[in-house]
């Protein structure tokens, strides 16, 4: 069998090349810049019956950051999915508008000019990441890096007071961030160098039990290890949002690299064992899981509706088309309005119309990542690529079905369009990566590898 490099595996059969793109990608990054100055205008036409007189300043501050990433894209990677960039620059203006709308509410907590701030630094370090990351590949020599300042970054939260009930935060000052965040990039190149390393190994041997073939322990053992790790530290820190996300990442990478289904079931069984465990036993996630099963409870004690109540009310009142931006009443939900639950306001102000375009619009990237990791023969490539387009998908999920009472509910940010710096900005990031990774996808390799980049031999050929 003929040894495969990572160079030789990602070049596309002769006599094919994809176009670039890169008119299509400027088109619908006006586009969407054009939709989210509408709704701005739109937003403060219902409130004050004029224009913001910010509006101009608005759409131009959008405009000047979408050009910006667009000419890193053209000039660093022209071959990139054209697509990527434009659903990211519709989803953050989106974002920014629901948010400027629900600050009309609270004139005393506007979010709109700092998470402005966090979006213009998101795009920044994607352009960073375009511009200087020329092979997705030399992330693989940095695995251990990774998974290292991952796990610290875990951690140091625990030493901080808890928000919320949780101890995910970071806050000195008047600045906070959330470093959980930005562990699962770090975390999804972990998993997708050792994997990518160990497939073989992993899927054909170990002892069968039943029907699922088991890898050696000292194969499957530090993937293992550092998974339970990083879980164990986010239960510490009741982030459990989180949790399932990492969880729902390993075993979705283990399944790609192995391409046997046994592994869904299993994280299936250990994911619901927990949960029920995690459930009984944690009382701030216990609280949730009662709230889950009975969002009206507190309305029957005379208490009053609850967040999760609320929201339900929200989703109930946009209908097919929605109220109309600015016509909502999904401030009610409280404190939590504009991050965990800003797609309640999404609900209620565009309807079920609205929010299925929204949701189109992050199956559109995901389904891209996945098709950009299919196109890989790369096994790292096609691993990163599809480990991050997971993590959009899961958060999207964990997220949606929280507030709409399908799962219990956790607290993390929908991507892009709710309040938090560290949410934004970890987005941007895996844009900029998938964006990379799609280019070497699409475009014609040279024939030699880049220097530092490792050559990927799988096992069994070595």
């Amino acid at each position: 069998m003929t040894a495969t490099t990572g160079t030789a595996a990602e070049t596309p059969p002769p006599g094919l090349r994809h176009p670039k793109r890169r008119g299509v990608e400027l088109s619908l990054l006006v586009g969407a810049v054009l939709i989210s100055v509408y709704g701005y205008v739109d937003v403060g036409l219902t409130a004050d019956h004029a224009v913001p007189p910010d509006a101009a300043g608005y759409g131009a501050g959008l405009g000047v950051l979408a050009l910006l990433a667009h000419l890193a894209v053209r000039f660093r990677a022209p071959c990139a999915d054209p697509l990527l960039l434009p659903i990211a620059v519709l989803l953050n203006g989106i974002g920014l508008v629901l948010i400027y709308r629900l600050d009309l509410e609270t004139p005393g907590d506007e979010a709109v000019p700092t998470q402005l701030i966090w979006s213009t630094l998101g795009v920044a370090l994607f352009i960073v990441a375009v511009v200087l990351l020329r092979d997705h590949r030399v992330l693989q020599r940095y695995a251990y890096l990774s998974v290292a300042a991952a796990l610290v970054l875990m951690v140091v939260p625990i030493f901080f007071p808890a928000v919320n009930g949780a101890r995910i935060w970071i806050r000195i000052g008047g600045f906070s961030f959330q470093p959980g965040e930005f562990a699962k990039i770090l975390l999804a190149v972990f998993f997708a160098a050792y994997l990518a390393a160990n497939r073989s190994a992993l899927a054909y041997t170990g002892r069968r039990i039943w029907k699922l073939q088991l890898p050696t322990g000292r194969v499957l053992g530090p993937i293992v290890a550092i998974w339970l790790l990083s879980v164990g530290v986010l239960v510490l820190e009741r982030d459990l949002g989180t949790s399932l996300l990492f969880f729902g990442l390993f075993v979705i990478m283990l399944y790609v690299a192995t391409g046997r289904t046994g592994w869904i079931a299993v994280g299936l069984l250990l994911a619901g064992a927990g949960a029920f465990a995690v459930g009984s036993l944690e009382p701030h996630v216990h609280s949730r899981v009662q709230d889950w099963l009975d969002p009206f409870a507190t309305i029957d004690a005379g208490q009053g509706p609850g967040q999760l109540a609320q929201s339900l009310f929200a989703f109930a009142a946009g209908g097919m088309l929605g109220a109309g931006l600015g016509h909502g009443h999904s401030s009610l939900i409280g404190f939590a309005a504009k991050s965990d639950f800003i797609l309640a306001t999404a609900g209620e102000e565009l309807g079920l119309v609205g929010l299925t375009a929204i949701f189109l619009l992050y199956a559109l990237m995901v389904a891209r990542g996945y098709r950009t990791g299919l196109a890989l023969r790369d096994p790292f490539g096609r691993l990163l690529a599809i480990g991050l387009a997971s993590i959009i998908a899961l958060q999207v999920f964990v997220i949606a079905g929280g507030v709409m009472g399908l799962i219990p509910l956790t607290g993390m940010a929908m991507p892009f369009l709710a309040q938090g710096g560290s949410s934004v900005v970890t987005n941007w990031v895996i844009v900029a990566l998938l964006i990379r990774v799609s280019h070497s996808a699409r475009a014609p390799q040279p024939d030699t590898a880049e220097p530092g980049v490792i050559a990927l031999v799988p096992e069994d050929e070595r």
